[in-house]
C-alpha cells in the first residue's frame, strides 16, 4: 500500500515535536480550519491522573508517566475526525511511534533549540527542562528525538519564525497535496483562497 492510499484511510491528524514547538497552538487553529475536534494529549493525561504532569513526574517517575501517555494515545487515535497534539516525548516509545505512524497522518513541527528556549525558558510545567542548563538540555533532547520524530512523521514542517496561521497553511497545503483534505472544503493556499471567483 502506498503512502497516499494509507493516508486516505486515516482520519486523525497528529502533531509531534519538541516541548514548546507549538503543537497545541497550531493544533487548535488547524482543527478549526478543518472543522474537526482538537485534543491535547498532555491535558487529557492531567485530567486522567488528577494532577499536573510535573507533579505526576515527581511522584510516580517518568516510566509510569510514559505508561499513562501510551494509554491515552491508544484511546485518542481511535477517535475519527480528530486533530491531536502529542506530548514532546511521545515518540520515545516504539509502540507510540508505530501507533502515530500507522493510525494517523503525522506532522512533525521541527524547531531549533534557541527558538524553543526562547519559548519555554520561564515555563515551570516542563519537568525535563528544570535543570541548570535548559538550553543544553534542549540540544541533547533534540539530538535524541529528532531521528525518532522524522521516523514517525509523514511530513516535516520547519517552525522558524512564521506566524501560527502560516504554519497552519503550510500543514494544510501538505494535507491537500496528499489528498487528505479536500482543497474546496477549507480555506487555504491550495484551494479556493488561491483562486479568483
Amino acid at each position: 500500500m502506498c503512502q497516499s492510499e494509507l493516508i486516505d484511510e486515516i482520519s486523525v491528524v497528529s502533531l509531534i515535536g519538541m516541548p514548546g514547538g507549538g503543537k497545541s497552538t497550531v493544533g487548535r487553529q488547524l482543527a478549526r480550519r478543518l472543522g474537526r475536534s482538537f485534543a491535547d494529549a498532555d491535558h487529557i493525561i492531567e485530567q486522567r491522573v488528577s494532577c499536573s504532569i510535573a507533579t505526576f513526574f515527581e511522584r510516580e517517575g517518568e516510566q509510569r508517566f510514559r505508561d499513562v501517555e501510551s494509554e491515552v494515545l491508544r484511546d485518542l487515535v481511535s477517535r475519527p475526525g480528530l486533530v491531536l497534539a502529542t506530548g514532546g516525548g511521545a515518540v520515545l516509545r516504539e509502540e507510540n511511534r508505530r501507533l502515530l505512524g500507522e493510525r494517523t497522518v503525522c506532522v512533525y513541527l521541527r524547531s531549533n533549540p534557541e527558538e524553543l528556549f526562547r519559548r519555554v525558558r520561564h515555563d515551570r510545567r516542563r519537568p525535563l527542562l528544570q535543570v541548570q542548563d535548559p538550553l543544553g538540555r534542549l540540544r541533547e533532547m533534540i539530538a535524541e528525538r529528532d531521528p525518532l520524530y522524522r521516523q514517525t512523521a509523514h511530513y516535516v514542517v520547519e517552525t522558524g519564525r512564521p506566524s501560527v496561521t502560516t504554519l497552519v497553511n503550510m500543514i494544510l497545503m501538505q494535507l491537500e497535496l496528499a489528498g487528505v483534505v479536500d482543497p474546496f472544503a477549507v480555506s487555504s493556499p491550495v484551494g479556493r483562497s488561491a483562486t479568483t471567483e
